[in-house]
């Protein structure tokens, strides 16, 4: 292997921005068939050195090495053309156009629109990672967009696969799948380049690894000879925080329930809600498990007021019927939420970090006799920065500016130092570094000891099992009896997320696998 040269090969990779230098002298390499680790906390670099390799920002200095030939990627279609495919971690698919549509644009070959389907239905069932493909992007969920992007790699039969973030979305049997296909891509020579925050995945998973810290390259470890806790040393440079899960003995009232919504998708590809019955008390935190998209879009929506009830009894939040009310007055009564859609749903892009703080916190004294009151907003943004440690220039910034999993810190950071009553979050922690992770996590639980409900829809088991009390598993639309953590195990709930639970649209099919909870 040492004759043959490095499938990729970086020297001096330098990207600067006016408020950053993104990438300092970078060199890294990956050989033919070897699966290679970038970790770095958000905003370390790792991103934008991905987006140089792929073609999509042109370095300020460096030299990439293709087959030991030097090359100059001037955009993304000369990428394809050596063999390099990128699931981006943030999205680019049209929303108006089909899963199907949306594949044959990055395809430079393709023909026939209906034989490209039928290719997509095979390859996504035979990956794990089943896709309908006429159905509309805008109606998927953010798991399974992530799906098209890393389905619509695999069809172009990269020669260097880069993932960024691929797992953030996935349940715990598709990470499986996924692995298994990575594997099988390695062994047949194909090159990758995997970015990820979950340490569990890099060590299971990779060959080698390289540390970028504040746009520097800061080691390079051999995964199977690190644990967890030394690849989070080498990547924050500190021991990494631990979340204390100490709770004070609250008897809260109920604060959210919903009381037998059921409700029609707005689509013909989304997921009714079926007589969806639970309840989050005061001081506790309730997570939601589920595959993606089984109903938990249509459920945020509802919950959020995006999409309203003509039974205003459906949903009740601190004893007043709200399930006719709009967002906004949900807001008012004391909601909090945190959106799975960063930008669009979480936060406007043209907008600077403070004047997207006062789109939900202008009750908390940044509105004054109809006026904005600037400072006020500029002073909860930069506590929000402060306390959540988002990365950025500053708080006049573009939001846009911020890699993803800043973005995600600073609109969960907004929620929370609102101190709800109630707080929905989505995803909380997606694409998020493992120290940021625990920052967030802890808020959430510093949240509920003083006393506000919570109720976290996560597709991340790990950490539902974190920070959560009780469990509830969404799955077609229909909703499982809760249950502890304490009482249940992350297999017994993968088994829920099938559908196999008391009541559940598996129930009939496998009436024995419901009880295995117990």
């Amino acid at each position: 292997m040492s004759n043959t040269p490095a499938r990729l090969e970086l020297k001096g990779m330098t990207k600067a921005y006016p408020t950053v230098i993104a990438n300092d002298s970078i060199d890294m390499s990956i050989a033919p068939g070897e699966i290679h680790a970038v970790l770095g906390e958000n905003g370390a670099g790792k991103s934008t050195l991905m987006k140089a390799i792929y073609g999509v920002v042109k370095p300020d200095q460096g030299q990439i090495f293709w087959d030991g030939e030097e090359v100059a990627i001037h955009n993304p279609a000369f990428a394809r053309k050596l063999g390099i495919g990128m699931v981006f971690q943030h999205f680019s698919l049209f929303e108006t156009l089909t899963v199907t549509e949306n594949i044959a644009l990055a395809m430079d070959d393709y023909k026939d629109m209906e034989s490209l389907a039928v290719r997509i239905k095979r390859v996504s069932e035979e990956y794990g990672l089943p896709l309908d493909p006429n159905q509309l992007v805008h109606s998927l969920s953010v798991g399974l967009r992530q799906r098209v992007e890393i389905i619509r790699c695999l069809l172009q039969e990269p020669q260097l696969l880069i993932m960024d973030e691929p797992t953030s979305v996935l349940t715990p049997q598709a990470v499986r799948k996924m692995f298994e296909t990575l594997r099988r891509l390695a062994d047949d020579g194909c090159s990758i380049l995997y970015i990820s925050h979950k340490l569990d995945e890099i060590l299971e998973l990779c060959h080698s690894a390289t540390i970028i810290r504040g746009g520097k390259v800061t080691g390079y470890a051999t995964p199977s000879e690190e644990t967890a806790s030394s690849l989070a040393r080498m990547m924050i440079g500190k021991e990494l925080p631990v979340c204390s899960r100490d709770k004070p003995e609250l008897n809260g009232e109920e604060c959210l329930k919903v009381n037998n919504l059921s409700q029609k998708a707005d689509d013909q590809f989304g997921t009714d809600l079926q007589s969806i019955n639970f309840s989050v008390k005061c001081g506790e935190i309730v997570g939601i498990a589920g595959i993606s998209g089984n109903g938990q879009q249509e459920l945020l929506y509802a919950l959020s007021g995006e999409h309203t009830s003509t039974d205003k009894n459906s949903i009740s939040i601190d004893g007043n019927p709200v399930g006719h009310f709009q967002p906004d007055q949900r807001r008012n009564l004391g909601l909090g939420f945190v959106p799975a859609e960063r930008i669009g749903r979480g936060a406007v892009p043209g907008m600077s970090l403070s004047n997207n703080a006062i789109l939900t916190a202008h009750r908390h004294g940044m509105v004054g006799r109809g006026l904005l009151k600037l400072d006020k907003a500029a002073d909860f943004a930069q506590k929000c920065i402060t306390d959540f440690a988002v990365k950025c220039g500053s708080k006049k910034d573009p939001i846009t500016s911020l890699s993803g999993g800043n973005i995600q810190k600073y609109i969960t950071g907004r929620e929370i130092l609102q101190t709800p009553k109630m707080l929905v979050v989505a995803q909380p922690t997606w694409g998020v570094d493992v120290g940021a992770a625990n920052i967030i996590r802890q808020a959430m639980i510093d949240l509920r000891n003083e006393g506000s409900a919570i109720l976290v829809v996560s597709e991340e088991l790990d950490e539902l099992f974190e920070i959560c009390d009780r469990l509830i598993v969404i799955a077609e639309g229909w909703m499982s009896p809760s249950v502890t953590v304490e009482e249940t195990s992350k297999e017994a709930i993968g088994l829920w997320m099938s559908g196999m639970f008391p009541g559940g649209p598996a129930e009939k099919s496998n009436p024995a696998a419901s009880k295995e909870l117990g």
